[in-house]
């Protein structure tokens, strides 16, 4: 599998191989910061495999049974939020790599202004632990970043002047690449799209922020566009292919499969078995139910990320597809199955069965067996 990012000036393709192999006990150790979480934990898994050491945080806020390997250290009731950068940086001593897997996404409707919330979050937050990562001497960092930063670069900057969510991600990504010095502490930023899967503890969130806007409705009507996606293990594979190959302030495109959103929806509601039906609806007719929408919120004090109306014109009516060159060509991981597993965690009424310690079952076996044979060397 490889991942590619177009260079903005060049327009050369800069493509890292992350097939990596095993690497036997590594010297490297690497702090995942949001370890816990969706994407966090998937990259914890996968640096294991690899034979690479990771801590992350614990904050007592889910509760880690035997789906959570032994073998990642913890450091516990840290809150980086709250920590102070002296605080962060004596516990990021030792470390030679970071994983930056934290902070809220699009979906996430703050209290008005939205950009003072995403810009706290994101920008002022994240490089207060990057400057501390590099006062402490690590060496290389990656950073979770979103795919809107890309198409706001193809668009001009259109995305970032109108939704406070892609303006905070694009000034993350800026901010911690300057902080960051080639050789010194590399910076890489990973530009995500939608993402699906599923893990233990925690529960997705596509039902409450996105299908439950379509309980009552008989047939859902959606604009014309689409996205690209990828399942989380993809991502968790490329997280640890930057980690040792990326180059410093590159911005890489991740992602695996390119779908319209009424497909993703009808896929969602099969694997659910609803026969909800699913049609394309003029783009102007969304807007108007985003403005709606938009003094809805407003009346609550609140902004989305993401304008509720201009979302429609400007994100849902296209396809926000990378280029052939700039995508990640895999068949390691089905999107399609990482929508039915992150369906079936949704609705634990329709699946009592369903368990997603089933879907780590095997990078566990993996993790024990690599770790094992470690521990005897």
């Amino acid at each position: 599998m490889y991942f590619t990012h177009r260079c903005q000036a060049s327009l050369k393709y800069i493509c890292i191989d992350v097939r990596l192999e095993y690497m036997g006990n590594s010297k490297k150790k690497v702090f995942v910061v949001g370890g816990t979480g969706f994407l966090g934990y998937y990259s914890c898994l996968e640096f294991l495999k690899k034979g690479v050491p990771v801590t992350t945080i614990s904050r007592g806020n889910i509760k880690l049974g035997d789906w959570f390997p032994k073998q990642i250290k913890l450091v516990k009731d840290l809150d980086v939020f709250k920590a102070s950068q002296e605080e962060l940086t004596r516990v990021f001593e030792g470390y030679d790599i970071m994983i930056y897997s934290v902070g809220p996404d699009d979906r996430v409707v703050p209290e008005a202004p939205a950009y003072d919330f995403f810009h706290e979050k994101l920008v002022v937050q994240c490089s207060k632990v990057i400057k501390a990562a590099k006062d402490a001497g690590v060496k290389r960092v990656v950073i979770m970043n979103s795919y809107f930063a890309y198409f706001d670069r193809e668009f001009g900057g259109l995305l970032s002047r109108n939704h406070p969510y892609i303006k905070a991600r694009t000034e993350q990504a800026r901010v911690c690449i300057d902080i960051g010095k080639e050789g010194i502490m590399d910076v890489m930023v990973l530009e995500l799209p939608y993402i699906f899967g599923c893990m233990p503890e925690r529960k997705p969130i596509w039902r409450d922020v996105f299908l439950n806007r379509f309980e009552n409705m008989k047939t859902v009507y959606l604009p014309k566009g689409g996205t690209v996606m990828v399942h989380v293990k993809d991502v968790a594979r490329t997280v640890v292919a930057s980690a040792f190959k990326g180059e410093h302030g590159v911005r890489y495109p991740i992602g695996s499969y390119n779908m319209k959103f009424t497909e993703m929806v009808k896929t969602m509601y099969e694997y659910l078995g609803v026969g909800k039906k699913v049609s394309t609806i003029p783009a102007w007719i969304c807007y108007l139910g985003g403005l709606a929408m938009k003094r809805n919120l407003a009346k609550e004090g609140k902004e989305a990320g993401l304008d509720s109306a201009k979302l429609m014109t400007q994100i849902m009516s296209k396809d926000f597809y990378y280029s052939p060159e700039n995508i990640v060509h895999t068949d390691k991981f089905d999107v399609k199955e990482g929508i039915e597993s992150a369906m079936k965690a949704c609705y634990p009424e329709k699946f009592p069965d369903f368990d997603a310690t089933e879907e780590v079952k095997e990078d566990l076996e993996i993790i024990e067996e690599i770790w094992n044979k470690i521990d005897l060397d």
